[in-house]
C-alpha cells in the first residue's frame, strides 16, 4: 500500500525518469545533428581550405544566424514556460493563441530587420569586419542571399516550442539535420563553378526543409499551432516581458561572438575560418549536452513552480547539475589530451594543411576548457527564465560581454586568435558563477516564503 507521505517521492522519482528520457532522446537527435554538422564543415575545410572565401561565408552568415538566435531561439525559451502556464490556468485556446501573436511578432521584427539589413549591407559590414578589398563586395552578396534562414528559423523554432511543452522532444531536435545534411548534398552535387555559392543554397534548401518538417510534425501531433483569434492578456504582457528581456540578453551574448569574428578578422586571413573550425568540436558537446539538459528540463520545473513546489525544483536542480557536471568533465578532458590528432584527423585533408592543424588545434584547447561551465550553466540560465527573472540573464549578459572585450584585448595580444577561444572560456567562467548565484538564492527565497511563518514577496 502506498503512503501518502510516499506519493510526493515517487513523484519526484517519475520527474526525474521523464526528464532523463528526454535528454537521452534529444541527446541522440543534438548528436545526429551535429554529425551531419561536422561532416559538412570536414567537407567544407577540405574543398576551400582556410582562406578568403570560407571568411567571406562566415561574416556573411554571422548576422542572419545571429537573427535567428536572437529572435527565434529567444522566444522559444520564453515561449515554452509560457505555454505551460497558460495552458495550466485558461486551457488550450489560450495557449495557442499566445504561440499566434509570439509568430507573428517575431516574423515581423525579423522581416523589417532584412530589409533594413540588405540596405545598409554596403555601409554595415566593412564597419564590423575587416574585409579584404578582393572579398568586400562577395561577402555582402553573400549577406543578402543568406537574410531568409532567419525568417524561416523563427517558424521553426516557434513550432518547436509548441511542441516541446507538450513533451514532443526527439524529432523537433533532429528536423535541424535538415540543414547541414543540405549543405552537403550541395557540395557534393553542385557544379564546382557554383563555387562558395553552394554553401548559400545548402544553407537556405535545409532552412526551408526544417521548417516544413516542423509544421508535419506539429499536423501529426494534433498540437494547435496558429489561430487568428488573438486576447492581449497580462500572460501575453507578461511573456513579451520576458522575452524582451530575453532578447537583450541574447543580443548581449550574440554580441560576444559577434566581437570574437570582428577581432579575429583584424588578425591574419584565414583567423576567422580558423576560429570556427576549433570550436567546431567543442560547439557541438556544448549544443548537444547543454540543450538536451536545459530542454527536457525546463517543462518539468515550470510545472513545479506553477505548483510551488520549491522541494521538488531544489531536486531536480540538485540532480540535473551533478549528472551534466559528471559527463562533461570527462569530454572536456579528452579534447584537451586528443586535440591535436583530432583535428589532424578530422581536417588535414585537401586544402586544410599541417599548420592551420597546429594552430586550429590550439584553439580547440582553450575552447574546451568552457565545456562543462556552459552545460551546467543552461540549467540554472533555464531556472531563472521559469522564475521569470530574464532581467538577471541580461545583467549576466552585460557583465560578460564587457568581459569579453577586455580579456580578447589583453589576450590576443600575445597569443593571436588563440587568445580569443581562450578569453571566451574565462567569461563563461563568470556565467557560472553569477547564474548558479542567484539561482541558488531566489530558490532559497521562495523555499522561505512558503514556510510556515515566511513572507511572501
Amino acid at each position: 500500500m502506498i503512503t501518502p507521505s510516499a506519493l510526493p517521492a515517487q513523484r519526484e522519482q517519475a520527474a526525474s525518469r521523464r526528464v532523463f528520457r528526454a535528454a537521452t532522446w534529444i541527446t541522440a537527435a543534438a548528436l545526429l545533428v551535429k554529425l551531419a554538422a561536422t561532416g559538412k564543415e570536414f567537407l567544407i575545410a577540405a574543398r576551400f581550405g582556410p582562406g578568403v572565401l570560407v571568411d567571406a561565408f562566415l561574416l556573411a552568415f554571422l548576422i542572419p544566424n545571429l537573427l535567428a538566435n536572437l529572435f527565434a531561439e529567444s522566444m522559444n525559451q520564453a515561449l515554452v514556460p509560457a505555454i505551460i502556464l497558460v495552458r495550466r490556468e485558461q486551457g488550450s485556446a489560450a495557449a495557442t493563441a499566445i504561440s499566434s501573436v509570439a509568430l507573428a511578432v517575431s516574423l515581423g521584427m525579423l522581416v523589417l530587420l532584412a530589409v533594413l539589413l540588405a540596405m545598409l549591407a554596403p555601409l554595415l559590414l566593412p564597419i564590423l569586419f575587416h574585409l579584404p578589398p578582393d572579398s568586400r563586395q562577395l561577402t555582402i552578396h553573400l549577406f543578402r542571399l543568406l537574410l531568409p534562414f532567419a525568417l524561416l528559423a523563427a517558424v521553426a523554432s516557434n513550432g518547436t516550442a509548441i511542441l516541446n511543452a507538450a513533451e514532443h522532444f526527439a524529432a523537433p531536435a533532429l528536423a535541424p539535420v535538415l540543414v547541414p545534411l543540405s549543405i552537403l548534398a550541395c557540395l557534393l552535387l553542385a557544379p564546382h563553378s557554383w563555387g562558395i555559392l553552394a554553401l548559400v543554397v545548402g544553407t537556405l534548401v535545409g532552412a526551408l526543409l526544417w521548417a516544413a518538417l516542423i509544421l508535419v510534425l506539429l499536423l501529426r501531433s494534433g498540437q494547435p499551432w496558429f489561430t487568428l483569434r488573438w486576447s492581449f492578456s497580462p500572460q501575453l504582457r507578461r511573456l513579451f516581458g520576458q522575452y524582451a528581456n530575453i532578447l537583450l540578453s541574447s543580443l548581449v551574448a550574440s554580441g560576444g561572438l559577434l566581437i570574437d569574428l570582428m577581432m579575429a578578422s583584424w588578425l591574419a586571413v584565414g583567423s576567422v575560418a580558423a576560429l570556427n573550425w576549433g570550436s567546431r568540436f567543442s560547439a557541438v558537446a556544448m549544443t548537444i549536452l547543454g540543450s538536451a539538459v536545459a530542454t527536457s528540463i525546463t517543462p518539468y520545473l515550470a510545472q513545479r513552480v506553477a505548483e510551488r513546489d520549491w522541494a521538488g525544483c531544489r531536486q531536480l536542480l540538485r540532480q540535473h547539475t551533478l549528472r551534466a557536471a559528471a559527463v562533461t568533465l570527462p569530454v572536456a578532458a579528452l579534447l584537451l589530451l586528443a586535440s591535436r590528432p583530432l583535428i589532424a584527423l578530422a581536417f588535414q585533408h585537401g586544402a586544410f594543411r599541417a599548420q592551420d592543424t597546429h594552430l586550429v588545434a590550439a584553439i580547440q584547447s582553450a575552447f574546451a576548457l568552457q565545456i562543462p561551465l556552459y552545460v551546467v550553466s543552461r540549467i540554472f540560465y533555464r531556472f531563472l527564465l521559469v522564475l521569470q527573472r530574464s532581467h538577471l540573464v541580461l545583467a549576466c549578459g552585460l557583465l560578460n560581454l564587457l568581459l569579453d572585450i577586455v580579456f580578447n584585448l589583453a589576450l590576443m595580444r600575445s597569443f593571436g586568435v588563440v587568445g580569443i577561444a581562450f578569453a571566451t572560456s574565462l567569461w563563461m567562467l563568470s556565467t557560472f558563477l553569477f547564474l548558479a548565484f542567484w539561482a541558488r538564492r531566489l530558490l532559497h527565497q521562495a523555499e522561505r516564503a512558503e514556510a510556515p511563518g515566511g513572507s511572501r514577496a
